[in-house]
């Protein structure tokens, strides 16, 4: 998988990029909210819910504590995306310049996971 330089400039660029990103990304939380007024038939209150060791959690929320927690799940949700998009772009760079020696068949990009 040869690239030229100016692609794997390009790469790298791409890949600092998302670097700064992450110094930007705030508080994290795995899991997802709900607002149970919303539900039909509508109940009270919000809920916070995830996965601990197998067993799904759920918590009573606040409003506060409702929105602070959606932003912190779609921090982590973006967080998880741009490591999947830097994991790409680092295996791009690393096989750039792959020798061929002892190599028996050309890696395709699923086998890189680029696609």
């Amino acid at each position: 998988m040869k690239k030229s330089p100016a692609s794997l400039a390009a790469l790298q660029r791409d890949y600092q990029r998302l670097r700064q990103s992450l110094a930007h990304i705030g508080y994290i939380s795995q899991g997802s909210v709900l607002d149970r007024s919303k539900l039909r038939p509508a109940r009270f209150g919000y809920q916070w819910t995830r996965k601990l060791k197998g067993k799904t959690v759920t918590v009573a929320l606040s409003r506060p504590e409702f929105e602070a927690l959606g932003h912190a799940i779609a921090n982590q949700r973006k967080l998880n995306q741009t490591l999947r998009q830097m994991e790409q772009i680092s295996r791009r760079i690393l096989f750039t310049n792959r020798s061929k020696a002892g190599q028996r068949k050309p890696l395709r990009q699923k086998v890189l996971g680029l696609i």
